[in-house]
């Protein structure tokens, strides 16, 4: 008896080993995935910040010249040499030497310093963005999950009914919904439901009337004035979500392990959502993160066809007025959260599919 026991006892002390020894270099791979992911992305986001910084010096104008233009035209005289001085000092002269400039550009983003907008100046166009994301985040970002969620809860229904009445109808209607131009959409629907019936406003993000505050009036202001701008964003994006979903369902359904999970007589919600949905997720979860990532930078379709003040209506209006810094700053806070968001996607899927790890 003892010598059975003695026997089993270092099979298993050696099993364990091997778990222990197998986590551990799954873990190391893992580790090695994400260093070398963690590298591309501080690659393309200093390069995404030089590309910030060069493009507007090889474009024609001068935006210290223009700001001191402006002030002159106000004032009717021209300014003194102090004043032109201070302005070059926020804007930069174009005399000085490049990598200089560069330098100097690096220490304000070090900083969070985005520089001071033109058109409004002296306000620094940090101010404009933090006063536009909001808005943004607010629409876009509830519109995008929401959409996600419709898209990705139908196209399941559809593909695990692929060939019977359901899928035959809500795929092909799916389908050409998602070929309409978002644009006509969007002004079909303020034409219709904005000024023929009156049901929503026609522009802005709340009643001008009323001050910005937490106090329940204020809030159902912006409701009002938002629940048009989503239901668009989101009845022109759903389909594109349930369309992928729907195919992707379509072939989970035909593996091997689903077709196993349904001989041992488990519940067909429980197959369905537990084991072909799950794993058609991934692809989706990696357009969800990266639709995610352009939340930031707004509809920006939506924002301009509606007024609505968030980033992409002030990227639009910095780009009819050629405000260079706000066009600048908007533009590197629309790439590094695209990447930000393309590095937790890379660092969840990681951990959603094994075979990352194993082919990294």
């Amino acid at each position: 008896m003892t010598a059975t026991t003695g026997a089993v006892a270092p099979a298993a002390a050696s099993s364990g080993g091997v778990d222990v020894r197998a986590r551990r270099r799954r873990g190391r791979k893992s580790g090695a995935f994400l260093l070398r992911r963690l590298g591309f992305y501080v690659v393309a986001a200093w390069s995404a910040i030089t590309l910030n910084f060069v493009i507007p010096r090889l474009m024609p104008g001068d935006p210290s010249a223009a700001i001191i233009d402006q002030l002159e035209r106000v004032s009717g005289q021209s300014l003194p040499p102090a004043t032109l001085v201070s302005v070059q000092g926020l804007f930069g002269n174009p005399d000085d030497n490049l990598f200089e400039q560069y330098l100097t550009y690096l220490g304000q983003l070090a900083r969070f310093d985005l520089g001071v907008s033109i058109v409004n100046f002296p306000v620094p166009v940090a101010d404009l963005v933090a006063a536009g994301l909001p808005w943004t985040l607010l629409l876009v970002g509830t519109t995008t999950i929401a959409a996600f969620l419709i898209g990705t809860a139908i196209g399941v229904a559809a593909g695990w009914r692929a060939g019977t009445r359901f899928d035959a109808i809500v795929t092909p209607l799916t389908t050409f919904l998602s070929s309409v131009p978002y644009f006509w959409v969007a002004l079909l629907a303020l034409w219709a439901f904005g000024f023929v019936l009156g049901w929503f406003p026609l522009a802005g993000g709340y009643d001008p009337n009323l001050a910005i505050s937490f106090e329940p009036g204020f809030i159902l202001s912006v409701l009002q004035y938002g629940a048009l701008p989503a239901a668009t964003i989101v009845f022109s994006a759903f389909g594109g979500w349930m369309l992928g979903m729907r195919n992707m369902t379509v072939t989970t359904v035909g593996e091997d392990y689903v077709l196993l999970a349904q001989a041992k007589g488990l519940s067909p919600a429980r197959v369905r959502w537990r084991y072909a949905a799950r794993n058609a997720m991934l692809p989706q979860f990696t357009g969800f993160a990266m639709a995610l990532g352009g939340v930031v930078g707004g509809a920006l379709l939506t924002e301009i066809v509606f007024s609505y003040p968030g980033i992409g209506y002030l990227l639009f209006s910095a780009l009819q007025k050629r405000d260079y810094p706000v066009m600048q700053g908007v533009f590197l806070l629309v790439t590094l959260t695209v990447l930000l968001a393309n590095l937790i996607a890379d660092s969840v899927y990681v951990w959603l599919d094994p075979r990352v790890r194993k082919e990294s």
